[in-house]
């Protein structure tokens, strides 16, 4: 994991790079097309008025040789035994690309191949709508596919209590945010074969923040998710970047946000939405970035996708919903970060038991 700091002329960002230690190791100036996920440090500010409704979250902590390690997740704690439903906002991104006259643009909205868009592709996957999982052969109930994960996260308990969930609402999706990339932000080009935009992440991050505080009706309870479509992001010239999350706004209720790309060729990074599931459970974990000091040292911050991208097909499954086949990518549970095997359901690493040399830290994170 590599950390990296840069100055905009709206705050200092840190930039935690999230990338598989063992197949992308490659340094971007040898290999322009890396598949990575990043994590922005959030930018805060103290806040005197009445805090807005935040998020709801619970902290947590576990031992990994005779050191404590705290986190902050969303919803409440599993031995509640209660559900948490989180609104959430889908805004559409559209990138246009102008080079010599001649304007390239990539749109959420446009056609796909099963006559939907990204946009209805995306609230119509198993991210948001429910289906029968299992984790080790464990039926972890018909739900949505994040709170799956979370449910065989902590089976130790939740198998006890049964009524916890954490859900994703009905997504609402807001206008459509046009941008259109400065040419020394982006441009037009070839990656993994195919025809992309490329954005700077740091230009494209205050668009989005921008967005958000003139849309009263995101408040920091909900999550809005930021879609681009066939466009990877881009940092110090590096490509390329599926997804980010991050929160910005009041100490004393941040505003947590996530962004993924839509690749609408199978088989590409970031294909459908394998971004987003990644980034949805990142998110869940982590969701207002405060893990900063990681939970255990050798592994840094808790990023539960971040292990697996480097494997056969970016480290993502395919699961079938409304005759579209989806491909949503593993995560590993606390075990791997070092909690106790009576944590998750089996003592297992991962959510779909990705059978890869997995264990403790091994793989970077």
């Amino acid at each position: 994991m590599k950390k990296f700091s840069v100055r905009s002329s709206i705050a200092a960002l840190t930039v935690i790079a999230c990338m598989s230690g063992v197949t992308f190791a490659q340094d971007a100036a040898t290999q322009h097309e890396r598949p990575m996920f990043e994590r922005l440090k959030p930018v805060l500010h103290n806040d005197v008025k009445t805090p807005a409704t935040p998020l709801t979250t619970w902290n947590g902590s576990f031992v990994f040789q005779k050191t404590t390690y705290k986190y902050n997740m969303v919803g409440t704690a599993p031995s509640t035994g209660k559900s948490t439903t989180v609104p959430v906002f889908i805004i559409p991104v559209v990138l246009k690309f102008t080079s010599k006259g001649k304007t390239t643009t990539f749109s959420p909205l446009s056609k796909l191949s099963n006559g939907q868009t990204a946009v209805t592709n995306t609230t119509a996957s198993p991210l948001f709508n429910n289906m029968d999982f299992k984790s080790g052969g464990v039926d972890m109930g018909t739900t949505q596919y994040e709170d799956a994960f979370q449910r065989g996260n902590f089976w130790g308990t939740v198998k006890s209590k049964t009524g916890y969930h954490v859900l994703l609402g009905k997504p609402t999706t807001l206008p459509t945010l046009t941008l259109t990339v400065p040419t020394a932000d982006g441009k037009v080009t070839t990656d993994f074969g195919i025809t992309v935009g490329n954005a700077d992440i740091f230009w494209f991050d205050t668009q989005l923040q921008s967005y958000i505080s003139s849309h009263t009706q995101i408040i920091p309870n909900s999550l809005p998710i930021f879609i681009t479509f066939n466009s990877y992001l881009t940092e110090f010239g590096g490509c390329c970047i599926g997804g980010y999350h991050s929160s910005f706004g009041s100490t004393s209720a941040p505003q947590a946000y996530a962004h993924f790309t839509y690749i609408s060729t199978p088989g590409i990074f970031a294909q459908d939405v394998s971004a987003l599931s990644h980034e949805a459970g990142e998110w869940l974990d982590d969701p207002l970035v405060v893990n900063t000091s990681g939970n255990v040292v050798q592994c840094g911050i808790l990023e539960d996708g971040d292990p697996e991208e480097g494997f056969a097909n970016f480290g993502a499954f395919p699961f079938s919903l409304g005759g579209f086949t989806y491909n949503l990518q593993d995560l590993t549970y606390l075990e791997y970060f070092g909690a106790p095997t009576s944590t998750s359901v089996n003592g297992l690493l991962t959510f779909q038991g990705n059978p890869f040399n997995l264990s403790v830290c091994s793989n970077g994170g």
